[in-house]
C-alpha cells in the first residue's frame, strides 16, 4: 500500500482516512494550517502517523516564514508549532514530532535561516522512513510472541493507516504471517468511529490476511468459547509505569483478556513512551464531538436532547498488560524498570539528518 503520510515535491501527501473503505484517496497539503485541519478532522490519524505528519507540517510552515534572523524565524516557527500542537491532546507522538523539529532548529542556531529551513525539512523527511523501519522492527519483535495457528483480537486500527506504512499491532500480525504462521484476526468494529471495521478489516483483507469483523460487545463471548488466543493493540501514550492510553474500549478488552487468561499485548514505537507522566492518571483524554455518537452517515440515530459523552481514549492499567512491544525490544513488568531504558535510548539518538550536506529545495 502507498504511504499513509508522505512528502512529495514540497507537499505533504496523506491518505484521506475519512474516505475509506469506499475510496482510497490521497490529499495534497501545501500549508501547515491544512495539516493541522487534517489532523483535527482525522483525515490522518494514528499516533505514529500523527508524529510524522506534525513534523512535516512544521517543516511546511518553516518554508513559508519570511525572516532573515534566527530570533524572528524561531518565534514564527513556535507559532506554527503551537497551532499544530493544539489539534489533538492524547497521542504523545504528535508532540514528539513537533519537538524534534523545534529542537533541531534551536541546535542549528547560528546558521543562515535558509540552511536551518533546509535542515529541519531534511529531518522531517527522514522521519518518514524512520517510522516505517521502526514498525517493521517492532513487528519482528512481536511476531515471536504469536503462536502459529492463533486467533488474534485487535481493537481500533493500529495498522499501516495509523503509521507511515506497515503498522504497530497489525505490524506484529503482518510479520507473523510473513514468517509463515497462519493466523486468524478478529477486528472489533470500534465504536463510535468504527475504525476497526472500516480500516483494520480493509487493510488486512487487501493483504489477504484472514480477518473477521465483530461488534465490540462480542469479545467476551468469543473468549469464553476459546476462540481468542491473544490480543494485540496499539497505543497513543504510555506512561512511565506502563499504563497505556488507546482507543476507547481497549480497557474493556484488557479486562476481559485477564479474566480469561489470554495474553494482552500493546505494540507501539518508543516515541509513544512518555516518561514525564508517572501513571496513566495524568494522560490527557480527548473528548470528541457528540455527533460521532449520535449520527451515522450524517443521520441522527439518537433521541434529541439526551446528553452524550464521547472520550476518544481510555487508559488500560499496566497490570492488565502482558508485554509492551517496541522496535527496541519487548518490555515486561515491572514497566517502570523495563520501559525507561528503551525511552532513554530513543532520547539519546541524534537528529542525524541535520548533518546532511544536501539542501532540499
Amino acid at each position: 500500500m502507498i504511504r499513509t503520510v508522505d512528502y512529495v515535491n514540497g507537499k505533504v501527501v496523506i491518505i484521506d482516512q475519512n474516505a475509506l473503505p469506499a475510496e482510497l484517496k490521497t490529499i495534497e497539503l501545501t500549508d501547515y494550517r491544512q495539516v493541522a485541519e487534517a489532523i483535527r478532522t482525522m483525515k490522518v490519524r494514528g499516533a505514529p502517523a500523527l508524529g510524522v505528519a506534525a513534523a512535516l507540517g512544521v517543516a511546511l510552515g518553516a518554508r513559508a516564514i519570511q525572516a532573515s534572523d534566527f530570533d524572528a524565524f524561531y518565534r514564527r516557527l513556535q507559532d506554527v508549532a503551537a497551532q499544530i500542537r493544539a489539534t489533538r491532546p492524547t497521542a504523545v507522538n504528535l508532540f514528539w514530532g513537533i519537538d524534534r523539529i523545534l529542537d533541531a532548529a534551536e541546535r542549528a542556531k547560528g546558521r543562515p535561516v535558509k540552511e536551518i529551513k533546509a535542515a529541519i525539512e531534511r529531518l522531517a523527511i527522514s522521519m518518514i522512513e524512520e517510522d516505517e523501519n521502526a514498525c517493521r522492527a517492532l513487528g519482528r519483535n512481536g511476531a515471536e510472541l504469536i503462536e502459529d495457528g492463533s486467533s488474534v483480537l485487535t481493537h481500533c486500527n493500529a495498522g499501516a493507516l495509523a503509521c507511515v506504512r506497515y503498522g504497530t499491532a497489525l505490524g506484529v500480525i503482518r510479520a507473523a504471517v510473513e514468517s509463515g504462521k497462519k493466523l486468524r484476526v478478529f477486528a472489533d468494529e470500534t465504536r463510535p468511529r468504527l475504525q476497526g471495521m472500516k480500516l483494520t478489516a480493509w487493510e488486512l483483507a487487501r493483504d489477504g490476511i484472514d480477518v473477521t469483523i465483530i461488534a465490540d460487545n462480542m469479545a467476551a463471548s468469543l473468549m469464553r468459547q476459546g476462540k481468542i488466543d491473544a490480543c494485540v493493540v496499539g497505543a497513543d501514550r504510555i506512561a512511565a509505569n506502563g499504563d497505556t492510553a488507546n482507543k476507547i474500549g481497549t480497557y474493556s478488552v484488557a479486562v476481559l483478556a485477564k479474566a480469561h487468561g489470554i495474553p494482552f499485548y500493546v505494540a507501539a514505537p518508543t516515541s509513544t513512551i512518555d516518561l514525564s507522566l508517572p501513571s496513566g492518571d495524568e494522560i490527557p483524554i480527548e473528548e470528541r464531538s457528540s455527533e460521532e455518537m449520535t449520527h451515522i452517515g450524517g443521520r441522527r440515530i439518537a433521541p434529541e436532547g439526551v446528553p452524550v459523552i464521547n472520550p476518544a481514549f481510555d487508559v488500560t492499567p499496566s497490570e492488565f498488560i502482558t508485554a509492551i512491544i517496541t522496535e527496541k525490544g519487548v518490555a515486561r513488568p515491572p514497566y517502570r524498570e523495563s520501559l525507561a531504558p528503551l525511552a532513554r535510548r530513543l532520547d539519546a539518538a541524534p537528529n542525524s539528518a541535520l548533518d546532511l550536506g544536501r539542501v532540499v529545495s
